[in-house]
């Protein structure tokens, strides 16, 4: 059996805690349960990161670099319209496939304001950090138009709460968004 490099655990940390922490939340998932899905020692595992916290903020990191991916990928050479369609379809793919991605980023919210009342602004900036790169990722191929980048972000929230509450693709409150953010095929319930 191969052994893994250090990196190559840490990876695996990152992955294990993206979807422990959508599961469970950050004060609802212990690193006992993180360690034990990767396979090691809760002691190995404060080797590859100082605390609970660095390891959450390292699987929301990436959960937020994976949605900028998504949406620089799918926009790229595009603009306004053409972008905003092909971002929104992108998006929905990735949370059909991917739905602990969906479920980490609405952890991610929760824990900060969690974090805030308990005086760790710290938490906080560095998701709002990652979450302000999202915002400028989309906002040129929107044309760097401020409500048209506040429009996607509110549909994108919107579609976050929708999926989170299991509302199925034919229910009605899907009925209002553009079509490439309905869930329509696309998600399974």
């Amino acid at each position: 059996m191969v052994r893994m490099s250090a990196e190559e655990r840490r990876e695996s940390v990152i992955r294990a805690a993206m979807s422990e922490f959508a599961r469970g939340g950050y004060h609802g998932t212990s690193t006992e349960v993180i360690a034990k899905r990767v396979g090691v020692s809760q002691p190995y595992l404060f080797r590859l990161f100082p605390g609970k916290k660095a390891i959450f903020l390292a699987a929301a990191a990436r959960c937020v670099e994976e949605t900028i991916r998504t949406f620089a990928e799918a926009s790229e050479g595009l603009e306004g319209e053409e972008a905003l369609h092909a971002m929104a379809n992108a998006y929905m793919d990735v949370i059909a496939e991917h739905p602990e991605q969906l479920l980490l980023q609405m952890q991610m919210y929760v824990a900060v304001r969690a974090a805030e009342e308990e005086g760790d602004h710290e938490f906080g900036a560095a998701v709002r950090d990652g979450w302000m790169r999202l915002w400028d990722t989309v906002h040129l191929p929107l044309g760097a138009d401020v409500s048209e980048t506040t429009t996607f972000m509110a549909y994108g929230m919107l579609v976050n709460c929708l999926v989170a509450m299991g509302f199925p693709p034919e229910h009605r409150v899907w009925e209002g968004l553009y079509p490439s953010a309905r869930t329509t095929g696309r998600l399974e319930h």
